[in-house]
């Protein structure tokens, strides 16, 4: 491998002698890939088709110790670091211009201990391997609703889903994890042991370290849900979303019932004429007995005059990839997002009349239906803020044209605006796209100074930047 010129922490380049980079190779179990190497290209591509960023140079790590050889590697030179799990971000902080990217998807082991009901899981591993894995015992790690997506984000960022409501936040699930913190070590952070940085990750990101291992309480449930889709016409959704409100005043922590507006996909059970056109879908699970589950969803099936209802016992394997058909990789994509404690009917009326200027067949708007188990742990317990508010809303934008580019982007940041008025203010960062930087401070409230804190401990040079960054003290004004 021939010297190489890669983006430095200054915004500057460094030259890194071919020999110090076949020393680093030498070290690793994993291998180091740069622009003129096989498979170069398929590790930079992530799942936004509209970040198209080209590193330095690639370290993909087969284990724990090839991650602190990467971080020791970019720290003594200074370099631009970005760390890759799933790459599902919206911002794209997995992969840098020029610098260091730290890729972690060959690390995909997922192992379960079904007599404590605990998962040992890597950072590259997304959450079809855990469900696969955890289901296998009937049990279960509260997360998303895309099965592509990587784990390691998604906890550190928060991790919200279809059962939620009654397990909690993928991160209130995580008992202890390994790091590799940017002085090169590699430590245990859970309740007893670096106290202040497992706070930190419980909601911070990728701000403090690279997590190698991730250790998680798992929780009884399976193989079999009720869940599914009850569809409605557009032209029904302000009725629909006012009853959807009053419903969930009385559903149980065991349901969560999702809202999604867009243009309907050619799906099997809608009638042909319906493709295409816009609609409203009430997507909903219920994570007990199945029973128990009909009495429960009845109230929100009932509502208005469906043209389907396709809501009935499902494996929950199955339902977590429900909506990966609508989320494949490679579209462009932009989002941006609101924290509201109601749905008003000033905000109801703003939303569909969104809908009814969607830019494009991709474009949707969901709205996701929280609070249960996650809303009653303590705003300070973790760095996770956003305890109190009922429904997170996802504006989101996708196309396939560079052409639609300001078009899209256009429409969800006018609809952001709208709700404005009717929202929280706080923010979930995992949603928040990379021109966002000056809602970090508010998404995470009163929690942002101790995160600080937590930063200027373990990251005081903010090697680790690409991400929702919490600068430390010295470096606000950078």
């Amino acid at each position: 491998m021939n010297d190489l010129s890669l983006t430095n922490l200054h915004a500057g380049k460094t030259t890194i002698a071919s020999a110090a980079i076949d020393a680093l190779a030498g070290r690793l179990r994993g291998r180091v890939l740069n622009a003129g190497g096989a498979s170069y290209d398929e590790a930079r591509t992530i799942w936004n088709g509209m970040i198209d960023r080209r590193p330095g140079l690639i370290v993909q790590c087969a284990g724990a110790a090839d991650v602190v050889n990467a971080v020791r590697f970019a720290a003594e030179k200074q370099l631009l670091v970005a760390v890759r799990g799933g790459g599902h971000n919206i911002a794209g902080n997995a992969v840098c211009d020029g610098g260091l990217m730290i890729d972690l998807t060959p690390m995909k082991s997922v192992r379960v201990d079904a007599t404590t009901r605990r998962a040992w899981v890597e950072p590259g591993a997304t959450l079809a391997d855990v469900d696969k894995e955890t289901q296998a015992f009937r049990l279960v790690l509260p997360t998303g609703i895309n099965s592509t997506t990587g784990i390691a984000g998604l906890a550190l960022g928060g991790g919200f889903g279809w059962v939620t409501r009654k397990f909690g936040l993928t991160l209130d699930n995580l008992l202890s994890a390994d790091v590799a913190t940017a002085g090169g070590e590699l430590v245990r952070v859970s309740p007893t042991e670096h106290r202040d940085l497992f706070w930190g990750l419980r909601g911070g990101g990728g701000n403090f370290g690279v997590v190698t291992a991730f250790e998680f309480a798992l929780r009884e449930l399976g193989p079999e849900v009720l869940a599914g889709l009850v569809v409605h016409p557009i032209a029904d959704a302000q009725s629909v979303l006012r009853q959807y409100r009053q419903a969930l005043d009385a559903v149980p922590d065991e349901l969560t019932c999702w809202v999604v507006m867009r243009q309907a996909p050619p799906l099997p059970f809608l009638p042909q004429e319906w493709h295409g056109k816009e609609i409203l879908v009430l997507a909903m699970c219920y994570c007990g007995d199945l029973v128990a589950g009909e009495q429960a969803t009845a109230g929100l099936r009932a509502i208005g005059k469906p043209i389907a209802d396709v809501v009935g016992p499902k494996p929950f394997v199955e339902w977590q990839q429900a909506f990966d058909p609508l989320l494949t990789p490679g579209a462009r994509n932009y989002w941006k997002s609101h924290d509201f404690m109601e749905l008003s009917d000033a905000a109801i009326g703003v939303l569909v009349d969104a809908i009814r200027q969607l830019p494009g067949p991709e474009c949707e708007i969901f709205i996701a239906h929280v609070g249960g188990a996650a809303g009653r742990v303590a705003v300070e317990e973790t760095a996770f803020p956003q305890r109190s508010s009922h429904f997170v809303m996802n504006v989101h934008a996708r196309w396939r044209e560079p052409a639609m580019d300001q078009t899209c982007i256009g429409w969800a940041r006018q609809l952001f605006e709208t709700t404005r008025p009717h929202a929280a203010g706080t923010a979930y960062i995992n949603f928040m796209p990379a021109d966002e930087a000056d809602r970090i401070e508010a998404a995470y409230g009163g929690n942002y100074p101790r995160l600080i804190e937590v930063k200027r401990r373990y990251d005081p040079e903010n090697l680790f930047r690409m991400n929702q960054n919490v600068r430390p003290l010295e470096d606000r004004g950078a």
